[in-house]
């Protein structure tokens, strides 16, 4: 769920996806995004049965019951863009699946995200996207009513990426890749990455920032977040990159 794997302006922008694995047990997660919690263990002697005072959307995230945490996208609609009218739509793998698969094969899209090969790669990239936990929205870009771009919209607080950066409760990461070379360094993955923060900040009131995780080395894509009004927080380590950690901040836009 968590790199921002994207190719935007002159090329692709990040490593490999870093969504991978289940969440540790309870007993290893005395600290989170959420802050540290408390631990009850009145009795030493007693087996060991510590009570995590869990926020409640974290503990049904890891019983499995949690749908639709990034609040209803399908239904965000268009925005307008100086490209034209953009919407993000959820992926949908037995219709959208051989745009994503050839958008994966492109050279440029798979030397950052490493899905190339054949469809059930991509698929099955994918169905981990859409596992049901409501945490990742994997969405085509909708320009003009023509698909052109791939999108990931995370809860970056309830993700692995939150454990590389000092997350806050409602933290919304971004995904992206842009599909065909003609659309590329023109200054369209700006004006996108624009228009999408901004999405997410309206459409999320309880959402602080638009977090995304570049690769280091890939400077048109971190200039294309500049660009979109994110600022570079730090420099951090992810499996398989050294990323630029971007943020789009609420109160530094409502400032403006």
């Amino acid at each position: 769920m968590a790199p921002t794997d994207m190719t935007t302006e002159t090329g692709p922008a990040s490593a490999r996806p870093y969504r991978a694995g289940p969440w540790p047990a309870a007993t290893d997660l005395r600290t989170s995004p959420f802050g540290p919690f408390a631990v009850e263990d009145d009795d030493p002697d007693s087996e060991d049965t510590l009570e995590l005072h869990l926020p409640a959307e974290f503990l049904a995230l890891r019983a499995g019951t949690t749908t639709d945490l990034l609040g209803r996208l399908a239904t965000w609609g268009p925005v307008a863009t100086p490209a034209g009218s953009f919407r993000l739509v959820p992926v949908h793998i037995d219709h959208d699946l051989p745009l994503v698969h050839r958008w994966m094969n492109d050279p440029a899209v798979a030397a950052f995200w490493e899905l190339a090969g054949p469809p059930r790669r991509t698929e099955e990239h994918l169905r981990a996207q859409l596992n049901g936990d409501g945490c990742c929205v994997p969405c085509l870009g909708v320009l003009d009513g023509t698909p052109m771009s791939y999108w990931e919209i995370y809860r970056a607080d309830l993700d692995p990426l939150a454990r590389g950066y000092p997350a806050r409760p409602h933290d919304t990461g971004v995904h992206l890749l842009i599909g065909d070379a003609a659309d590329r360094g023109r200054g369209l993955g700006s004006a996108l990455l624009r228009a999408v923060a901004d999405l997410i900040l309206d459409r999320r009131p309880a959402c602080p920032r638009v977090v995304a995780e570049p690769d280091l080395r890939n400077t048109p894509s971190i200039a294309a977040f500049l660009s979109a009004g994110f600022r570079f927080a730090a420099e951090i380590d992810l499996p398989g990159k050294r990323a630029a950690l971007m943020i789009r901040d609420r109160v530094l836009r409502d400032a403006l």
